[in-house]
């Protein structure tokens, strides 16, 4: 699979034709084409082949290696388009001559010089139009844009209507210059989104450093980061002390202390101290590729919206041009006093204003900038078609540990039984629990604080879903929760306690337990209630017992609880809760690594704080770059606007040019007035999908 860039894709219809014609070839195993930043992911084993079909599809079109269309430098849009606007000048200027002198030079035998000023300036003007036109006929590709443009002016010069014609090809012209500066502008705009990749990286060697690029560095090595620069790869702090900008990762505002023995992500700013840092991953492992490579591929998966708008395309314009042809001729066959010419130019009109430039552009355009600015927010969406996903979501459901909790464990409590002292429970617990890596078994660990013997520990056995058996010193201890003790038929008095707990058993004998106490998260609160506002379900999962889970349900508003669940229960009530919502979406938010069964089976995967695991990024559907579970209710309010504006472009461009078909048909609207609807609609389509970058 590899990217490449399309230069002088200047038209979304273009991209689906090549997508269409590239999924055929037996050589493509996968191909997506980005309109809105002009590449092209595909996975094949033969380019040529490739670069040949889209030369046939599309002879102006090139496929370029994305690093060296990086290495071009921009120009402005001025120098980029200078022919363009050199060519409108002059079709303006022969128009205008042409209709100043129009009574003179119509008086001229066979009107030789009004063809001559008319035709003149629609060749300049025109002549892309009507060669791209015949080559796409030439090709068997009918009823695009430019077949539309060119019959309906080539008709109006049939009709006697050269001004016309020149005007509505100059506007034409014009409106696309327009609209290709909107969408590049778009374009930009999405990338200065992605701007984060660091350009270099300061390698330190025997004391030296070099500047290198961040892809020649290995695992291992060691860089210095000055104050102002950009962390360039994944690392580990071995010096220094500094405040760390991760607003380009996380879109959180606030600076972030980092210390010796901290992890730092590439693509962030190291704001104030030098920071010396040894290297974890190489770049194209980097936090930073990960986020470049999960927006600039979430346009492959596409919405049902572009999907619906893309094969609405397809027929609308063969049924625009027959529905023409139909208005042209049986009103004059069919109505006495009806002349042809007239019902010509009003078909000639419907034409013009038929064109789903507006739809076929600005749809793809609003998506990905829908997805560029929840990147920007922290927020990582895979795919436009889990943007769509989101605003359909009736229930989210939440673990709790390390989700809505900081699951910073720590002993709160040790309650003792049958004389067993405090210190003796803490020790075997440490013991039983040493080789777990549980968040409890770790906070049991750092309370006992004493190295552990290795060889006291003879045998460790894991129970699934309650605890842990050993044999340490020769005795059978337990460590787990209640339903353990009934499962070895341990006699005990304390069954319910409220908050995390292990109870600890020695040769069938119960010593006691000990609480282990979790907070819950700054914003966990603030989370629910908004999430609630939206009238969205709140559901939480726990393996904790029935008093703790209880506890934590209440201070957070939840709607629903479930508790001492296994991992596989989370699946079986996940998929109860998809079958009892069948109005909407089912999200699952967890941390991306114990839950990833759960984010897999969920309607939306959301994986939280997970920036870094690979094991969250590649299963869950959306990644929430920062611990914040506020978060969720953020990416359904992008996810929403999104959607709206995507909408709003929908009802007005079908809106306004139904009316002026509508007029056409009647004969009220003119080809001029035709032309600047079409292309009016198509700009201010564009325009208003850009919106959504803007807040």
């Amino acid at each position: 699979m590899k990217k490449y860039t399309l230069k002088n894709l200047d038209c979304a219809s273009c991209a689906t034709k090549i997508e269409d014609n590239l999924t055929k070839l037996g050589e493509v195993k996968f191909v997506a084409v980005n309109f809105a930043n002009a590449t092209m992911t595909i996975d094949t084993d033969n380019l040529e082949k490739v670069k040949a079909r889209i030369k046939e599809i599309e002879p102006e079109v090139e496929l370029e290696d994305i690093d060296q269309a990086k290495s071009i430098v921009s120009t402005s849009e001025l120098a980029e388009n200078k022919w363009t606007i050199v060519k409108a000048v002059s079709g303006l200027l022969l128009l205008i001559a042409g209709m100043v002198f129009e009574k003179e030079i119509h008086n001229t035998p066979f009107h030789v010089a009004e063809f001559l000023v008319f035709g003149t300036g629609y060749l300049i003007v025109g002549w892309k139009v009507i060669s791209s036109a015949v080559k796409n006929i030439v090709r068997g590709q009918f009823f695009d844009e430019q077949f539309l443009m060119a019959i309906a002016t080539l008709g109006a010069f049939a009709i006697d209507q050269m001004p016309e014609a020149v005007a509505v090809m100059l506007f034409y012209v014009v409106g696309e210059l327009f609209q290709d500066i909107a969408v590049n502008r778009s374009r930009k705009s999405i990338k200065a989104l992605l701007e984060i990749k660091p350009e270099y990286a300061n390698l330190l060697v025997n004391g030296d450093t070099t500047k290198v690029s961040p892809e020649s560095i290995k695992v291992g090595e060691t860089i210095i980061v000055k104050a102002g620069e950009k962390i360039p790869l994944d690392g580990e702090v071995i010096e220094g002390n500094s405040f760390v900008d991760t607003s380009a990762l996380t879109g959180e505002s606030v600076p972030r202390k980092v210390k010796e023995k901290d992890t730092v992500l590439s693509g962030t700013i190291n704001q104030t101290g030098v920071l010396t840092i040894k290297v974890t991953k190489i770049f194209s492992e980097s936090s930073v590729s990960k986020i470049l490579e999960l927006v600039e591929n979430a346009s492959s998966k596409k919405a049902e919206t572009e999907k619906f708008i893309t094969t609405f395309a397809k027929y609308y314009t063969p049924i625009v041009v027959i529905g023409a042809l139909l208005l042209a001729i049986l009103p004059p066959l069919l109505f006495s006093g009806q002349t042809f010419s007239d019902w010509i130019y009003r078909a000639l009109v419907v034409l013009v204003i038929s064109c789903p430039c507006a739809l076929v552009i600005s749809i793809p355009l609003g998506y990905f900038g829908g997805i560029g600015s929840a990147s920007r927010k922290g927020i990582l969406v895979k795919g436009s078609n889990f943007l769509d996903a989101l605003t359909q979501v009736t229930t989210v459901v939440f673990d709790k540990t390390g989700t809505l909790t900081k699951g910073e464990f720590k002993v709160s409590e040790i309650v003792t039984s049958n004389g067993f002292s405090k210190e003796e429970i803490l020790e075997y617990a440490a013991y039983a629990e040493t080789n777990s890596n549980h968040p409890v078994a770790k906070s049991i660990s750092v309370a006992f604080s004493k190295d552990i013997v290795s060889k006291r520990i003879e045998q460790v056995e894991e129970i699934s879903g309650h605890g842990i058996k050993a044999v340490i010193d020769g005795k059978t201890v337990l460590a787990g929760n209640d339903k353990l003790l009934h499962k070895e038929n341990i006699t005990h008095t304390v069954c319910n306690v409220e908050g995390t707990v292990v109870h600890v058993a020695i040769d069938t004998v119960y010593v006691g337990y000990i609480i282990i106490s979790d907070t819950l998260k700054d914003d966990a609160i603030e989370a629910i209630e908004k999430l609630k506002a939206k009238n969205i379900q709140t559901v939480m999962l726990t393996g904790d017992n029935k008093f703790a889970a209880a506890a934590f349900a209440k201070k957070l508003g939840i709607d629903k609880y479930f508790y001492e669940l296994l991992p596989e229960d989370k699946v079986k009530h996940i998929e109860t809760l998809i079958q009892e919502n069948k109005g909407g979406k089912v999200a699952f938010v967890g941390d991306g690594i114990n839950d990833a069964p759960v984010i897999a089976r969920a309607d939306i995967g959301i994986a939280m704080g997970a920036l870094g695991s690979d094991a969250a990024i590649e299963t869950a559907d959306v990644v929430l770059m920062t611990d914040s579970p506020s978060k969720v209710a953020v990416a359904i309010d992008v996810a929403k606007r999104t959607r709206n504006i995507v909408w709003q472009n929908i009802y007005f461009a079908m809106g306004v040019k139904l009316a002026f078909i509508v007029l056409g048909v009647f004969g009220v609207a003119t080809m001029w007035e035709a032309v600047f609807g079409d292309m009016g609609v198509a700009l201010i389509a564009v325009f208003n999908a850009i919106r959504i970058l803007k807040r």
